[in-house]
């Protein structure tokens, strides 16, 4: 049985690097007040595991449900290592909410497992503003850090698999 090194873990992120890797961000503009928090966060920890600024490509769009189409076109390049989706879903008083996080979450994953490449996921899908507020930077932490990681750690990943594929 051949083992895969796993020293880079999210429970010892500082060992992680990003030195070499290309990265592409989706940017949803839509809660702007929350995702522009999620991107900072997200692009300050590339850039501080070694990311190269000039290495970060970043797409805006106007909302959750266009991500995945960006991130296709972005896979379509060529040119990225891994990919970080970034965006807010608030529920709301109809059923848009489950439609617009259910379909932005199997369209991530789709373009991520069809094209076999890491996309993260950064895309919060909360209650309420306050939520979001906590999770972009507040009392519960910054999902576009953790995403940035993610990113980060299954880019290494897969450059130690491609032997095997």
């Amino acid at each position: 049985m051949t083992k895969v090194d796993q020293t880079e873990t999210p429970n010892n992120c500082s060992k992680l690097s990003g030195v070499g890797l290309k990265i592409g961000i989706v940017f949803s503009r839509f809660n702007n007040l929350i995702t522009s928090q999620l991107l900072k966060g997200a692009e300050k920890t590339l850039i501080d595991a070694g990311v190269n600024k000039q290495d970060i490509t970043i797409v805006d769009v106007p909302g959750a449900l266009e991500i995945p189409y960006a991130a296709q076109s972005l896979v379509g390049s060529g040119n990225f290592d891994a990919l970080i989706t970034i965006g807010c879903v608030i529920r709301g008083e109809t059923s848009h909410y489950e439609i617009v996080a259910n379909q932005t979450v199997e369209g991530i994953n789709r373009v991520s497992l069809d094209n076999r490449i890491p996309i993260t996921f950064g895309v919060l899908t909360t209650e309420n503003v306050e939520q979001a507020i906590a999770r972009s930077g507040g009392d519960k932490g910054n999902l576009g850090i953790e995403a940035a990681l993610a990113a980060i750690e299954l880019a290494g990943l897969t450059k130690r698999l491609s032997p095997f594929n």
